[in-house]
């Protein structure tokens, strides 16, 4: 998993994640285990700078 990546779902989520460390952890299963996606994460971006747009 690439930093980058670690970074924007700690950013994405940042008010809900009570540990960093177990955030993380959970997040090394979920690709090791072939279940995380860049999907969701890459939409979420892409929408939320969409709406920063439509509000400027």
């Amino acid at each position: 998993m690439t930093a980058a990546v670690v970074v924007a779902c700690i950013l994405q989520r940042g008010a809900a994640i009570r540990s960093a460390g177990a955030y993380l952890r959970g997040l090394t299963r979920k690709a090791e285990a072939g279940e995380f996606s860049l999907g969701p994460i890459s939409m979420s971006q892409i929408n939320s700078r969409l709406n920063e747009k439509r509000r400027a």
